[in-house]
């Protein structure tokens, strides 16, 4: 049987330890001269300091979540606890806050953050236009929070859910355009003949911005339904967004990547001091990656301490709204820091899965309310859950689309065996997916074959971008 939410006990030792240590990461940067990526050890430690906030105010605010008629019951459990929902609140109120706290860090000279190359290589106005777009990314955020937490109160269906990542994204994007943001995208080598090496999109670029929000923010909202999905999903994508960051900085020790990996400018060389050397264009470069670290150091940190609580048996649920604050934080990093396409690569098994999905999504096939795998309480596994069709028979195309997906070994068929009409289809999801290939298994279980499947996404991502990208860009891509 699975064990009761009891509330788990708090490491206060650790607590005790990290504190200390993220205080001299803050601090750091405040005395005698700034080391090398003097800002990143800021960051890292208001990313300790998100942890253990997120790892304490979890079940400290709990309770009066609860009392605000906040809460739920697992559907996969026996017993009937209220549980604690909409908690992403809490983890977005401590990460936006955080992100604020961060500003004069990266922003102002009086904690000694800017170097005397970057001084010579950038101007105050300069200096602005990345606060413009530091401050637009974090309204967004907080938009993203407001129209989650609503989302949370009042159950808005999910055919209405779709542009509410386009409304949160709105500040970034009026920002975007404010400040010139550029809208030219490199062309694949193949097709260079017919259209050269960069095209201007124009307003397609902000379509294609907004539908990236739409779908970072969606795409982990509908692969949830058991203890830890959501956020375990945010913590893997947010480390694969962090070590792809980490190979464009410029490392004291002496440490190269390939020039046509990295696909940007020419004249980068990562290793040596900080912007020793380098040109205007790579260190502008490694500012859109310390960018995009200085968002997603903070987001990990705060997704692992709201996964201690959020883990099998869940003492805590996300709601709608850490999936929002989490897919808008990607998307932010994805287009302020101008490597959306290998964001999109670490999405792998968000883009399977709504491909998959698209069936249900779209009425093709019935589409349940809740399309989590079935429980069953006498064992205590989870069996894939099924949508069942209509009396009448399924049109042509959804009869050839359910039995081409059984085919492929994505979905089982119930089929009556007397005219051979599809009765049922277990549900297109990657978790019934899961369940219909290694058979059924326990939520624990299952969770850590969802994280097993999204770390081998982030390694094919990863062999794609730095392995199999030469073969379509080359080393100039300006």
């Amino acid at each position: 049987m699975a064990p009761t939410p009891s509330a788990r006990p708090l490491p206060n030792l650790l607590l005790v330890s990290l504190v200390p240590i993220a205080a001299w990461f803050v601090v750091r940067p405040l005395l005698d001269p700034p080391p090398p990526l003097p800002v990143l050890f800021a960051s890292v430690g208001f990313s300790i300091f998100a942890f253990l906030a997120a790892l304490y105010l979890i079940p400290a605010l709990g309770p009066r979540f609860i009392q605000a008629n906040l809460k739920g019951k697992d559907l996969l459990k026996v017993y009937t606890d209220p549980i604690p929902e909409s908690q992403g609140l809490v983890c977005a109120s401590i990460y936006i806050l955080l992100l604020i706290l961060f500003i004069p860090f990266p922003f102002s000279d009086t904690v000694g953050s800017l170097s005397e190359s970057r001084k010579t290589l950038q101007s105050v106005a300069s200096l602005h236009h990345e606060l413009s777009i530091y401050l637009s990314s974090l309204l967004s955020l907080l938009m993203a929070t407001i129209l989650g937490f609503l989302d949370d109160v009042f159950d808005i269906r999910w055919r209405h859910k779709l542009p509410i990542p386009v409304i949160a994204a709105i500040p970034m994007l009026m920002v975007y355009y404010a400040e010139g943001g550029n809208t030219h995208v490199v062309v694949p080598i193949p097709l260079r003949p017919l259209l050269g090496v960069l095209v201007n999109l124009g307003p397609l670029y902000y379509l294609y911005m907004s539908l990236l929000s739409t779908f970072t923010t969606n795409s982990i909202n509908i692969l949830a339904g058991i203890n830890g999905s959501e956020v375990s999903q945010a913590v893997i994508i947010a480390i694969s967004v962090i070590l792809n960051d980490l190979l464009y900085l410029p490392w004291p020790m002496d440490f190269k990547i390939p020039l046509h990996l990295l696909g940007s400018q020419a004249e980068v060389e990562v290793g040596g001091p900080w912007h020793a050397g380098m040109s205007y264009g790579s260190s502008e470069l490694v500012d859109r990656h310390l960018f995009s670290l200085y968002f997603m150091l903070p987001l990990l940190g705060v997704c692992l301490g709201f996964m201690y609580h959020n883990w099998y048996p869940a003492r805590a649920f996300p709601g709608d709204t850490l999936c929002y604050v989490t897919g808008m934080a990607f998307s932010v990093v994805g287009i302020q820091g101008h490597f959306s396409k290998t964001l999109l690569l670490f999405f792998l098994p968000q883009i399977f899965n709504f491909i998959l999905s698209c069936p249900q999504l779209f009425g093709l096939v019935p589409c349940p309310r809740h399309r989590v795998p079935r429980f069953d309480p006498d064992t205590n596994l989870l069996h894939p859950s099924k949508a069942k069709l209509n009396d009448k028979p399924p049109s042509k195309l959804t009869n050839f689309v359910l039995r081409l997906l059984s085919t492929l070994g994505l979905t089982d068929l119930t089929v009556d065996p007397e005219n051979g009409r599809i009765l049922e289809a277990t549900n297109l999801t990657i978790l019934n997916f899961l369940l219909v290939r290694f058979g059924p298994m326990t939520e624990k279980r299952l969770v850590q074959v969802l994280m097993a499947t999204q770390v081998a996404g982030s390694v094919v991502a990863f062999a794609v971008r730095y392995g199999l990208a030469g073969l379509v860009y080359d080393g100039d891509r300006r």
